[in-house]
Formats: C-alpha cells, sequence, structure tokens
C-alpha cells in the first residue's frame, strides 16, 4: 500500500512539473481558503505578531541598522554586494576599488539621523565619510589620505563592518561557536538546525570536506542531545557533479554517504534534514531520500526529515510522497530558494514552462495548501519556516489547539516573530543556523537574498513604512484568485520570451528522466547516410544564377514564411537531426539539442527582421520629387560553413541570404556533409525552390571552384582565419570580377580576466563551461585565463579539482561532457602541440584508448604575450595579471589582433566599464560563461584576425546580403505635386 501511495505521488508530480499555473493552483486555492469567521481570526491573531515584529524592528541597532538599509534600497544592495566580495579579497589595491565601486553611488547622507540608534547613525556618518573618501577617482582623498596615514582605515572599517554583518547572519565560524551561540538569552526557548552551509560541491575534494565537516558536526551536536538541536544537509555539497545525466554515479553515492551521516545521527540521537535542492533535482532527491529512509537499521529513528518548497508546482504531491513513506518523517516546508536562477534556466533552455510559480502570493498560497496538509499527514511532523505574520496566524489557526509541529526561521531574521509563541504559549521554533567561515559563508548568504530579494517579500514589506497593515495581512488566495491564477505578466512562457518579434525555440526537458531516457534512444538511432562529392560546381552555380530573378521576385513576405516553416520542420525533425549531429559531428546530446534551436531560431528571427527592415523606404526631398530605396537581392551566395556548427551557421549563413532574394549555393565542412543534405531537404519542403538553393559537397577544392566562380555575388564564410583570407585574395585576384561583398567569422584568442572579487566557484564553472564544452571546438571557446596573482593559486587549484569530474566518453552517452574532436587530422595537430609544452602542463586527464579524444588540458604560460595562435581544441592556457594592470592587461590581449570574444569576472562595476570601453572583440562576456550566444539576444561575430562584420543574430546582418537602389522621380514633369494644391495658402 505505502509503495503504491509514493508511485502515485511521483506520478502526480510529473503530471505538475510543467503544467499551467491556473491549472496548478485551482485546487490550492481551494484548500488554502478561509472562511470570513476565520480570515477574521486570523487578521487579529496576525495583527498581533506584526505589532511584536515591528516592536522588534526598533530593539538593537541590528535590527535598526537592516531597517535602514533594507535591501529594496539602492544603498542596502550596495552594502550587501559589498558583503558578497569584500572578504575574499586578499589584496588591498583591490579591496579599495570595491569599495569605491559599492561606496561610491548611494546616496548615504539622505539616511542621516533617521534611526533611533546612535550606533546606526554614527556607521552612517561613517558611510558618508567614506563616500566623500572614495569619490574622487584615483587621483582622490582616499589615495592621498592613505598614503599618509600610515594604515588604511577605511578598508579596516570596512573589514570590521562585514565581519560584524557576518556575525548578523552566521551563528558560528565553527560548530562548537554556534553550539556555545545558543546557549546565550536571546535564544532561550529556541533550538538550532545547524548547517554547514556553502557552496555547491565543484570537486571531489570540496565534496569530501562537506561530508566530514557533516560528520563532525553530528559528533559536536550528539554530545548534548538534550539540547534538541538537528543538523541540515545539503546533497550538492556532497557530490560535485549531482546532476540528472551522471546519477547512474552520483544517486548510489549520495544514497550511501547520508545513510552514512543518518545512521551517525540516530546513534547520536538527534535529528537529520535533508535540504531542497534545484527542481531539476527533485527525482534524484527522492531516490536518495526514500533509499535511506527505507532502510531496516533505521526504522526505530524519528529523526530523518527532509524540506519542501512551497514555489515549487510539484510541492503538495511531494507531501503526498512523503506522508506515503512507512516511516515518520520530518518535513521542513520553506518558500524557496532558487527562485531567480530557476526562471532564468527555464527560459534559457526553452522548456514549455516554468517548474515553480511566478508569483510571490501564488508561493504563499501553496504553502498554506501544503501545510493544511501537512497538518493533517499521519506520517509527518510539520515544520514551518516563514517570516511572515499571516502564515504563522493562519497555522495556528488551523492547528488549533495542537502544538505538535514547530515553526522555523533563519537567524538574523524575524526577530520579534517567535518570542512570545515560544515562551509564553508553549510552541517550538528552530532557527535555521549556519556554520563557517564569514570569508565564505557571509558571501553564499548575501548572494540568496541578492537573488530571493524580490520587493514583495515580507520581511521588506514590513520595512516599508508606506504600507498599511491591511496591505501587509492582504489575503493571497484573493490576490490570486483574482487574477484567476494566471502566470504575472512580466514573466512570459519561454516560447514568447522574444515576442512580439519572434517566437523562441523550444528546447528539451532533460531533468525529466523519461524525456532523457527516450532522446538518448533517438540520438542513438543510426542516422547518418553517404552524401556524393559534387562533380560540377559550375552547374550548379548556374542552375542558381537562372533561378535568382524568379526567386528574388518572389514577395519578401512570402519569402519569410517559408523560413518560418522551415523553423517549424526543424523542430519536428529534431530527434533525427540530432541523432545526425551527434553521429556525424560528435555532439553532445544539450550541443546537439542547442544546435538546432539555434537553427530555429536564425530562420524566425531573419523572417521577422526581413519584414521590419527590408521593405522599400520613402526619403525626403524637395517638393515636385519622389525618392524611394529599395533593397534587393545580390544574385548567387556561396555560403561556406564550418563543421563545428554543422547545422545552425550553415543555415543561418543561407537563409540570411535566401530571405533577402538571393539564391545560395552552400558548401558544408567535408566532415558533415549529411547534417547539411537533411537541412537542405526540409528547406525544399518547406517552399525554397530546388534551384534557389543547392548543395555543393567536398574539400577545399569544391570551396576554392565555388568561390572562383565571377557569377558569386557574395560570400559567407566561418572557419579558419588562414581560409578566410584565402577566400578574400580570391575574390579580388580577378580584375574583370564584380566586387563583392565577404562577411566572414573566424575564431580567436580568447581571453577571460579574473580579478580578486569574483567568486571562485562561479569563475570555475565558467571556465570548465567555456574551454571544455564541445570538445572545446567552439569559435568563442575560452583558450587563455587570465587571472590575479593574489587569488591564481586557489582558482587553478579548484579548477584543476572541476576538470577531474569531466567525463571523456561517446557523446550519444548524456554523461558525456567531452567528446572526440572532428578528425585526425585536428587530433594530431593537438596532440603535437599538447606534447611539446609537457613541461608547462599542470593538468591533464586520462582519455579513451579507443576513437579521437584529445583530453582536456591546462598549461601554465609565465606571460600573456607567450601564446601567440589559435589551439581550436580542449586545451586551456592559464597565466596571472598583477592588481592595478586591468588597462595594460586588456591591451596585450588586444595586441594579438583576434578579437571575438573576451570575458571578466569581477564585482567591481568599474571594472566591467573599463573593459567595455577598452576591449576590442565583438563578443564582451561579464560574470558568465564565454559560449552560447543567442540569436537577436547576442549578436554574434569579431573583428580584426577574427573576421569582419555585420553580426550574426543581430539586426544588420540581413542587409550585407542585399543591394541597395534608390530611385528618384522628378514629378514635375508630369504635372507638379497635386498634394500642394490642398494647401490653402491664399493665393492670386
Amino acid at each position: 500500500m505505502t509503495s503504491a501511495v509514493t508511485a502515485d505521488a511521483r506520478k502526480t508530480m510529473k503530471s505538475l512539473y510543467r503544467a499551467p499555473e491556473p491549472d496548478v493552483l485551482k485546487p490550492l486555492l481551494d484548500r488554502a481558503a478561509a472562511t470570513p469567521e476565520m480570515r477574521e481570526r486570523i487578521m487579529g491573531h496576525a495583527s498581533g505578531l506584526l505589532a511584536d515584529l515591528r516592536a522588534a524592528q526598533n530593539r538593537g541597532w541590528v535590527n535598526q541598522f537592516l531597517q535602514e538599509y533594507r535591501l529594496n534600497s539602492s544603498e542596502g544592495v550596495a552594502l550587501l554586494s559589498l558583503a558578497e566580495a569584500f572578504l575574499r579579497v586578499p589584496d588591498p589595491e583591490t579591496a579599495d576599488l570595491l569599495i569605491a565601486d559599492k561606496l561610491g553611488e548611494a546616496d548615504w547622507r539622505a539616511h542621516t539621523g533617521r534611526s533611533a540608534s546612535k550606533l546606526v547613525n554614527s556607521a552612517t556618518w561613517g558611510l558618508v565619510v567614506g563616500r566623500a573618501l572614495v569619490g574622487e577617482g584615483e587621483a582622490g582623498p582616499l589615495k592621498r589620505l592613505l598614503s599618509r596615514a600610515g594604515e588604511p582605515f577605511v578598508r579596516q572599517a570596512v573589514g570590521a563592518a562585514m565581519r560584524m554583518m557576518g556575525e548578523i547572519f552566521v551563528m558560528g565560524r565553527t560548530i562548537e561557536e554556534a553550539m556555545r551561540r545558543m546557549k546565550k538569552p536571546e535564544n532561550k526557548g529556541f533550538t538550532a538546525s545547524f548547517d554547514m552551509l556553502g557552496e555547491a560541491a565543484r570537486t571531489h575534494e570540496d565534496a569530501e570536506r562537506y561530508f566530514h565537516a557533516y560528520v563532525k558536526a553530528i559528533d559536536a551536536v550528539g554530545s548534548d542531545p538534550a539540547a534538541g538541536h538537528s543538523i541540515s544537509v545539503k546533497l550538492s555539497a556532497l557530490h560535485p557533479r549531482y546532476e540528472l545525466p551522471r546519477a547512474y554515479e552520483c544517486v548510489p553515492a549520495l544514497t550511501d554517504m547520508l545513510a552514512q551521516l543518518a545512521r551517525q545521527a540516530a546513534d547520536k540521537g538527534i535529528a537529520l534534514t535533508v535540504d531542497a535542492e534545484e527542481s531539476e533535482r527533485l527525482e534524484m532527491s527522492l531516490d536518495i531520500i526514500g533509499g535511506v529512509a527505507a532502510l531496516p537499521a533505521l526504522k526505530g529513528w524519528d529523526g530523518f526529515g527532509m524540506a519542501v518548497q512551497a514555489y515549487g508546482k510539484r510541492a503538495r504531491a511531494v507531501i503526498g510522497w512523503a506522508n506515503g513513506l512507512d516511516r515518520i518523517m520530518n518535513v521542513r516546508l520553506v518558500k524557496g530558494a532558487y527562485w531567480d536562477s530557476e526562471i532564468k534556466r527555464t527560459q534559457v533552455e526553452g522548456l514549455a514552462d516554468y517548474p515553480l510559480f511566478t508569483r510571490k502570493a501564488a508561493t504563499d498560497v501553496s504553502y498554506l495548501a501544503v501545510a493544511k496538509d501537512m497538518l493533517a499527514a499521519e506520517n509527518i511532523r510539520p515544520a514551518f519556516a516563514s517570516h511572515n505574520a499571516l502564515t504563522v496566524a493562519t497555522i495556528l489557526e488551523w492547528a488549533g489547539n495542537s502544538h505538535d509541529f514547530e515553526f522555523q526561521r533563519l537567524h538574523g531574521m524575524g526577530d520579534g516573530l517567535y518570542e512570545r509563541l515560544v515562551r509564553e504559549h508553549g510552541h517550538k521554533c528552530r532557527i535555521y543556523a549556519p556554520v563557517g567561515g564569514h570569508r565564505d559563508l557571509l558571501a553564499y548568504l548575501v548572494r540568496r537574498l541578492l537573488e530571493n530579494g524580490a520587493n514583495s517579500s515580507f520581511v521588506h514589506q514590513l520595512a516599508d513604512a508606506r504600507l498599511t497593515e491591511a496591505e501587509i495581512l492582504a489575503d493571497p488566495v484573493a490576490k490570486i484568485a483574482a487574477v484567476g491564477g494566471a502566470r504575472h505578466p512580466s514573466i512570459p512562457l519561454p516560447i514568447d520570451l522574444f515576442a512580439p518579434g519572434h517566437r523562441n525555440s523550444t528546447g528539451i526537458d532533460l531533468s525529466d528522466i523519461a524525456t532523457l531516457d527516450a532522446t538518448v534512444k533517438a540520438v542513438n538511432a543510426p542516422a547518418v547516410q553517404p552524401v556524393a562529392a559534387t562533380a560540377d560546381v559550375a552547374s550548379l552555380v548556374a542552375r542558381a544564377h537562372a533561378a535568382f530573378p524568379a526567386w528574388n521576385a518572389t514577395p519578401l513576405d512570402t519569402r519569410a514564411t517559408v523560413l518560418e516553416k522551415l523553423a517549424d520542420l526543424l523542430e519536428q525533425d529534431r530527434e533525427r537531426l540530432m541523432a545526425i549531429l551527434v553521429q556525424e559531428a560528435f555532439k553532445t546530446i544539450p550541443d546537439a539539442i542547442g544546435e538546432v534551436r539555434e537553427a530555429a531560431d536564425f530562420c524566425r528571427y531573419y523572417a521577422q527582421q526581413a519584414r521590419a527592415r527590408l521593405g522599400s523606404v520613402e526619403l525626403p526631398g524637395p517638393t515636385g520629387e519622389r525618392n524611394t530605396l529599395h533593397l534587393e537581392g545580390r544574385g548567387v551566395w556561396a555560403t561556406v560553413a564550418p563543421w563545428n556548427f554543422p547545422l545552425a551557421i550553415f543555415l543561418g549563413q543561407t537563409v540570411a541570404a535566401l530571405v533577402t532574394g538571393n539564391t545560395v549555393v552552400a558548401k558544408p565542412a567535408p566532415q558533415t556533409p549529411a547534417i547539411a543534405q537533411a537541412a537542405v531537404e526540409l528547406a525544399y519542403r518547406a517552399g525554397v525552390p530546388r534551384d534557389a538553393l543547392l548543395l555543393a559537397v567536398g574539400g577545399p577544392d569544391v570551396g576554392q571552384t565555388l568561390t572562383e566562380d565571377h557569377r558569386i555575388a557574395g560570400v559567407a564564410f566561418t572557419g579558419s582565419t588562414a581560409t578566410a583570407k584565402r577566400i578574400a585574395r580570391t575574390l579580388v585576384a580577378d580584375d574583370d570580377r564584380p566586387i563583392v561583398p565577404l562577411i566572414a567569422e573566424t575564431g580567436g584568442i580568447n581571453a577571460m580576466i579574473v580579478d580578486s572579487t569574483a567568486l571562485p566557484e562561479q569563475v570555475v564553472a565558467d571556465v570548465i563551461t567555456s574551454s571544455f564544452r564541445s570538445a572545446g571546438q567552439r569559435c568563442s571557446a575560452l583558450r587563455l585565463l587570465l587571472v590575479q596573482a593574489d587569488v591564481a593559486d586557489n582558482v587553478i587549484e579548484m579548477l584543476k579539482g572541476a576538470m577531474e569530474t569531466l567525463v571523456l566518453g561517446a557523446t550519444g552517452n548524456p554523461a558525456t561532457d567531452v567528446g572526440p574532436v572532428i578528425d585526425q587530422a585536428a587530433y594530431d595537430k593537438l596532440m603535437a602541440y599538447r606534447a611539446s609544452m609537457v613541461t608547462q602542463t599542470i593538468k591533464t586527464l586520462d582519455a579513451p584508448a579507443d576513437g579521437l579524444f584529445v583530453p582536456p588540458t591546462l598549461i601554465r604560460l609565465d606571460r600573456v604575450e607567450d601564446l601567440t595562435k589559435e589551439w581550436f581544441g580542449p586545451i586551456l592556457h592559464v597565466a596571472t595579471w598583477e592588481a592595478g594592470t586591468l588597462s595594460e592587461t586588456i591591451a596585450k590581449v588586444n595586441a594579438k589582433g583576434y578579437g571575438l570574444t573576451m570575458g571578466l569576472h569581477s564585482r567591481i562595476a568599474r571594472a566591467g566599464e573599463v573593459i567595455e570601453a577598452e576591449a576590442a572583440v565583438g563578443n564582451l562576456y561579464i560574470n558568465r560563461s564565454m559560449i552560447g550566444a543567442v540569436v537577436g539576444s547576442q549578436p554574434f561575430g569579431g573583428e580584426g584576425l577574427s573576421g569582419t562584420g555585420p553580426k550574426a543574430g543581430g539586426p544588420h546582418y540581413l542587409y550585407r546580403f542585399c543591394a541597395e537602389r534608390a530611385v528618384s522621380v522628378d514629378t514635375t514633369s508630369a504635372g507638379g505635386n497635386a498634394t500642394l494644391l490642398s494647401l490653402d495658402e491664399g493665393g492670386i
């Protein structure tokens, strides 16, 4: 019976995962609603709780400081942003820049004298003085004062303030310190759930360190089980690759580690709760939790628990699953911790709908509905984590006289809400208490606040004096019912992300195990058919030349509609196209999905751009004259595509030429003709005439013959710089040939600059993605990592550990991170280079014996100047730069002559402004990875040795394919300007 209940709950979860928001909310609204009588009692109780909360806001300088500088103010954000980075900056020069950056913009003077606390007012004056000291740039008084004073007192003061903020949010730097702090008078009557919190593990070494921290914490808390404290565990801290494609590896490993921790906690007589993770990990988390819950050795222990996030559409079903387990489960209900990132990920991946609610009030409705289920559940001991007075009052109303549950709050937040309930009414409340070093932990907690700090949250509303009590305690059920449960209007579905311009392409939800299994099966089905080489290139050009007048005369809207039809066909035939990409181009499954999506995006975007930009334009002129500008096709275009994006770039170049009225002879790379042929056949099905698009298959000889033909009116090329230069020389070699345009996108020595304010974990994740995804075979891939010397050792060690988690293997395996390189020639070239740099290699991996696998490799360079050419594979070079030399470092990268992509990781906004002004690159990426440009959002293309524009996927691209023709007509010769006759300006 129990297994049937949990199985049914898992089925329900699948149906809810990305279901439309109104459908999910309908039963929740009914469940969360209160009768008018209940609502009146709830409001009365909530009003009292609100009064307690507001009274607490005026007690103690810490609360008053947070009230004065709340998160929905620019000053509050500035302080938190400073706290996020300051303590990890080891060098004084960068620390001063960070202080100037964060303190220099806000209006601290507006806060002077406003607080009832003298300490807060003193701190505010300190910020005013600090603002004045850093407000004059490099030659300002801060620099002069520091040079005279003998000690950097501003920096020391900021450091002291940041450590003080650490005291606010972090219970203790060690578990022993945290336990001692829980004995202080202000925590009387409360218990704690200690969490050795930090970033998710990036390396196996990280995971091992976190595991031992949990073991130590359980021992320490278990030394005094009567205190009632517990431990919280984060699964992603225990495995560096906690993700569905690696479930075969991480689920058994995590089940074993969690079982060890659970047995230890059971032996010590304390409770252990598994924290919630991002939505795509929920199914794996339930497998792990369910596996541990079923262990016979833990049957007599009622201390095992889990957290559930109410903002998730599946929350209520998860409660049903937990209640169906054959044991008592402690369940902590929280609002949710990853809202921003969940929304963005869903949009970026083009998924059907969001896994969570898009309105704050909808999450509140879900919370109340789930809370009611938990109170009624037979096998659940509920814990309600909330700082919302209305939520607490509602739970108290529903619970009646029962005290068989507990509340929870975050350390440093919600003071005043629970003290009276605990000390006067006998309710239980547990403090969620982060434990760890302030340098790392404060940064983590601040990021959570910044990422989830929507202005609508109860804590922020409480601090807003403009809001009335009725507004703060407004019924979320009534709010959501009033809008019919509709999604937030500012958060479109991913398919509508670029509306009204064009429809976004759809992705595949690989976080669903059934979808993943079906996709794996599809991409491994034989799909590649041989394609014959082209024997007569000239005849193809002749056919395209003859077809040009008719296609150019085809109405623009008709041509655009053909592209939109092609986009639909690409998505309908997605699995077959992905299979070809995986088998012929060695694309991993995520890369294959991305490539089909990008091809569809090119089609829809260029169709929309053509309609919007290519129509005839009336131009101004003198009376009696009509001036118009028309855009026409040029003739036959040769599009020459690379093997690394054999569908997206092949089609992107081709459909741009087609929609502008040109005919095309398209040449794919000799390594990838099958995917090109499949794309051309779909184009025919979409309505492209067979002679308007012709496929020329072969090697360099075919390309040379094609570009030498005088009937070619333009060339769009993506590939190596050397080949682009050869094509350019070919196009101008014959004096009798018309001057034709060349669009070229080539590679680059792409650099990422990292300063000491950057978050190492984020840097490493983005470096791994930018350098080794697609086996480093992207034009935009990171080739040169430049890390500030003060933090280089730490970043490099973490990067080496993250490299060890990479899987090399067949690209049809979803667990594969790095597949083989494209062919034997590429393999031999890269391996020879690796062998020549063996003495400077600081990290490499083992590779499978069979196949063209080039191991991901990290090479240390002494200077930026030592890298002189692009190595097109999974090889990353790393060098250092000194603090205060950002402009000089950018100049060294610019001097290489390439200009495709560059990256920066820094928490200093001014650093972003400097690199934006000085980097000579086509695409600049700040605090993110350097690959994955999105059509219409990040137009892509380089300069210098990296090619010539315009940028693919941008608003200027189509113009280069067009011939511009201006027509001027003297209308006076046909009777003058008749419109003047309507002007009544008097007369003869």
